[in-house]
């Protein structure tokens, strides 16, 4: 079995279970691939220690068996840029906060190992969501996909902009808003929750349309057949706006036309037995926690 191993390499938490991660595997003769700048600490603290390294997507390749995210959320949104089509699982273990896509908490990470050497896990995959614009912009050239969530909102203005919003050539509205999110299953957990946008099961073939702080109270989050496509125009008082992928942001002209549609590719993430969706909303928003339960 091969393995990748990725985490960000300036938090020592993280450096931390990344060694205990990697002494489990090697106890369990599993061949490992570990990011290059998490690899520089290894050397710094061992000159004799050798593993295979990647920096990029093009590092990787389909004969890897499984990709461990150590870290929060943020990095397992990170980890997707390297993986991308080359399907191959991703399993997260928590060392941030909140922990929606990692779900293995560092705690049990040996236990987790155990699991997936006895294939106790179920491969759940997940829809992307992808963007494109009238106009050439270099930041999402080549990494235009999300799995969480593609939003636009306001730059260096306080005023509202507006959203003209076609789904499959047809229109829809106008928001009037702070922005708009369009959120997958997965993104439903993120952002858009936080607009108030509903939380949607992985499995569900559906995107949501979330507004941000919307100035009409009749204008809610809309749930979609994730086969649309969607079309956005937006003005702004501002010459500019922000276009975000996730965690990764970047700034258009407020002319520019943006288009969204399902990827052509998916993400699998491995769930463990014991970890389902259901229970992960339970532990993770106390579902449940109300004494009269």
């Amino acid at each position: 079995m091969k393995i990748g191993v990725y985490g960000q390499s300036n938090n020592d938490i993280t450096i931390k279970y990344v060694r205990i991660l990697v002494d489990i595997l090697i106890e369990n003769n599993i061949t490992i691939i570990i990011e290059e700048k998490i690899y520089g600490f290894f050397k710094e603290i061992n000159s004799k220690i050798a593993y295979q390294t990647f920096s990029s997507y093009k590092n990787l390749d389909p004969t890897i068996d499984l990709f461990f995210s150590i870290g929060g959320d943020g990095t397992f949104l990170r980890s997707i840029t390297f993986v991308r089509d080359l399907n191959i699982p991703i399993i997260g273990i928590n060392t941030g906060r909140l922990g929606f896509l990692a779900t293995i908490q560092k705690e049990d990470i040996e236990k987790a190992v155990n699991q997936i050497l006895q294939k106790k896990y179920l491969l759940v995959e997940r829809s992307l969501i992808s963007v494109i614009t009238n106009e050439p912009n270099e930041d999402i050239e080549e990494l235009n996909f999300a799995l969480n969530e593609i939003s636009v909102s306001r730059k260096n203005t306080a005023s509202m902009i507006t959203v003209e919003t076609f789904l499959d050539d047809e229109y829809l509205t106008t928001y009037w808003s702070d922005g708009l999110i369009i959120a997958t299953p997965t993104g439903s957990t993120g952002y858009s929750l936080s607009c108030n946008g509903p939380i949607i099961s992985p499995e569900s073939k559906n995107f949501v349309l979330t507004p941000i702080a919307p100035h009409s109270l009749s204008v809610r989050p809309l749930v979609i057949p994730d086969k649309t496509k969607i079309e956005l125009k937006i003005d702004s008082r501002s010459d500019e706006v922000l276009l975000t992928l996730d965690s990764r942001i970047t700034t258009i002209a407020n002319t520019t036309k943006i288009f969204i549609e399902k990827c052509d590719f998916t993400i699998k993430t491995v769930q463990l037995i014991d970890q389902t969706f259901i229970k992960t909303l339970r532990e993770k928003l106390f579902w449940g926690e109300d004494k009269r339960n």
